[in-house]
């Protein structure tokens, strides 16, 4: 059977076209079904395109004669186009025939076609150990109608490549995580298990700026702090290879869409041998990193805290059993190097807790002096939970020098906590959806990140606003009784200077409303008069 041709997207929003053509082929599969039908043929289509690549390039080499690579009988050139290592040499995974895009779009419109994916993705895990126990399987038993999985291979055929190579990652990539957000929200509240907005993953990373050493996130659902991790360092002609990912993840599902999220963009990750509790089976136990980014699960009573009473992590004190908002908190600081940073998702109500020991363990912490930035943000970033979230940063050492960028720059900040108010802050994209910004027009990202980056790296340049930013004392943290509520400490915001008098000002309105009053006047009279020609060259 022919190919089928499928012309490809070239709308800018293409991502957004697609998802609205694959979800009407969903049929009676919800999202937590159909995730996996279509991110495993995203997957596959890009591993087979970069196999494909991979193997017109290796069959050039070996016909040009100034090549290393260069094979004069047609028999060896052949037997290199499929050796194994010439593949892994340059971190592409060997997809064998069976497997290839080609072959499916091939059976796309048989009856079989199921069959022949989940056959495809068990020669792909047996030829490449570090997919092993990662993609999904068992299209056949899913129960998708052949024709619409057929349909699905053309969609995903349709997606644009343009230039190969980083380019055509960087396509599939943003079409993976789209998707991965689109099923989030699609799946509610049990979508938040693997899916961060972006918006605040941005935020996350443009504060933190991680550029070198170990990045660490120990609930790190999809992957998503990691991709704009390596995002930023790019986007700031960065060195990827300065950078070692580090994550870990107790979903087993979530588990092997990180591998498959971070493959689709090419990053190397060490997510352990395999999904595990972070609490109950530390992976990386003796691990300590330079930059923790992690959006963990919100106030979790069931998470074992009985069987970790004992635990050298509890530095500050013994969390909760009945919420694990501290366990984590502590879990964090646990894995930070001396001279590291952590920046993390929280819960509102981490910030004034006092239950359960929790006042006690925030106050302990203050006082070690760790605290070293603590965000308010707005309501309804999250499709899959409506809890009012902030973000903590905790530094091991706020008088050690850090130059930003490269460039040199400091400023003592150890006793103090730089405090922001961002909840008037975002957009409304939908009725119950909000987003922060970073345009052109409207950089509420890049306010935040240089609020924070003024403050740390330059003192001088830094100034306390009025109802968004303050830089407070431990003393005056003391005297809040150790809670960390941004609005306790930015006050409201300065109203705006009215010199102008009331009784002028009321004159001034009055006027106004007189002139539109008249105006009004003019032209009920002007229609009336058009009404009255009307009727009379009809009569």
């Amino acid at each position: 059977m022919a190919k089928a041709t499928t012309k490809p997207i070239t709308d800018r929003n293409f991502e957004a076209t697609l998802w609205a053509a694959a979800d009407k082929l969903r049929g009676t599969l919800d999202a937590a079904e159909y995730k996996h039908v279509v991110l495993g043929l995203i997957f596959l289509k890009y591993i087979s395109d970069a196999f494909e690549e991979r193997r017109a390039e290796l069959d050039r080499l070996s016909r040009d004669e100034n090549s290393d690579l260069y094979v004069p009988d047609a028999t060896q050139r052949e037997r290199l186009l499929e050796d194994k290592d010439e593949y892994a040499s340059v971190n592409v995974f060997w997809v064998p025939p069976k497997a290839r895009w080609s072959e499916l779009q091939d059976n796309a419109k048989k009856p079989h076609i199921a069959a022949v994916i989940d056959s495809a993705m068990d020669a792909i895990e047996r030829a490449n150990p570090r997919l092993r126990g990662v993609l999904p399987s068992e299209y056949a038993r899913r129960n998708v109608a052949a024709d619409k999985l057929g349909e699905l291979i053309d969609l995903v055929a349709s997606i644009p490549l343009g230039d190969r190579n980083a380019r055509a990652r960087d396509v599939l990539g943003n079409v993976y995580q789209y998707f991965l957000g689109k099923f989030a929200a699609a799946e509610g509240k049990l979508g938040g298990e693997f899916f961060t907005p972006t918006c605040v993953v941005r935020l996350l990373v443009r504060m933190l700026e991680p550029y070198k050493g170990r990045v660490f996130d120990p609930c790190c659902g999809s992957g998503g702090m990691f991709v704009q991790s390596e995002r930023f360092v790019e986007e700031h002609q960065g060195r990827i290879g300065d950078i070692s990912i580090f994550g870990q993840e107790s979903n087993p599902t979530t588990w092997k869409l990180a591998h498959m999220n971070l493959a689709i963009r090419g990053i190397e990750a060490h997510l352990g041998q395999k999904w595990a509790d972070s609490f109950l089976d530390d992976q990386p136990k003796d691990l300590k990193a330079d930059s923790i980014l992690a959006n963990p699960p919100f106030n979790v009573s069931d998470w074992s805290g009985h069987l970790l009473r004992d635990d050298p992590r509890w530095q500050y004190g013994i969390p909760s059993l009945g919420n694990a908002n501290y366990a984590w908190i502590q879990h964090f600081l646990y894995h930070l190097a001396p001279s590291g940073t952590a920046c993390f998702v929280m819960a509102n109500g981490s910030l004034s807790s006092n239950q359960s020991g929790e006042g006690d363990i925030r106050k302990n912490i203050i006082e070690a002096d760790l605290v070293n930035c603590i965000v308010a943000l707005p309501g309804q970033l999250f499709s899959t939970s409506p809890i009012p979230v902030c973000l903590w940063f905790l530094t091991r050492n706020k008088g050690e020098r850090r130059p930003r960028n490269g460039v040199p720059g400091f400023h003592d900040r150890r006793g103090q906590t730089l405090f922001i108010d961002a909840r008037k802050m975002g957009v409304l994209i939908s009725r119950v959806l909000r987003e922060l910004r970073e345009d052109d027009e409207l950089d509420e990202i890049g306010e935040i990140a240089d609020t924070y980056h003024a403050w740390g790296n330059q003192g001088d340049k830094y100034q306390d606003k009025a109802g968004f930013c303050k830089s407070a004392t431990l003393e005056e943290i003391r005297r809040h009784n150790w809670m960390l509520t941004p609005g306790r400490y930015v006050g409201a915001a300065e109203a705006e200077d009215n010199s102008e008098g009331f009784e002028e000002r009321l004159r001034s309105l009055t006027a106004e409303l007189e002139q539109q009053f008249a105006e009004s006047a003019r032209l009920e009279k002007a229609i009336r008069a058009n009404l009255g020609a009307v009727r009379r060259n009809n009569g």
